[in-house]
């Protein structure tokens, strides 16, 4: 017979296991969801291509000291909640980084 306590640890295990592979937007929560990490983002189409051209316009100033060039993909990735390019490149990216990454055979 199985402990409640041990199924409860599999699923956390599990629900872990997920978000820590997870990359991009969380559509249900409108949250950026990088591995393990979660940032809200606004609700507004206007200030999230903001966030973005302001993200890219500092990653390209990636030189300075507070900069870096850390925010280019950052920027991308929030442009890419709106623009259908940006998104099409992400989506190509994801599967590309996918296939890269899945052993042979």
């Amino acid at each position: 017979m199985t402990n409640v306590n041990d199924r409860q640890e599999t699923r956390s295990g599990e629900k872990r296991k997920a978000r820590a592979v997870r990359f991009g937007i969380d559509h249900a929560s409108g949250r950026l969801v990088l591995g393990s990490f979660s940032i809200g983002m606004p609700r507004s189409r206007i200030a999230r291509m903001a966030l973005g051209m302001a993200l890219i316009f500092c990653g390209v100033l990636g030189f300075l000291p507070i900069l870096g060039f850390w925010m280019l993909p950052l920027g991308f990735l929030v442009l890419s909640h709106d623009l259908p390019f940006a998104r099409r490149l992400r989506r190509r990216l994801a599967v590309w980084w996918h296939r890269r990454r899945k052993p042979a055979g």
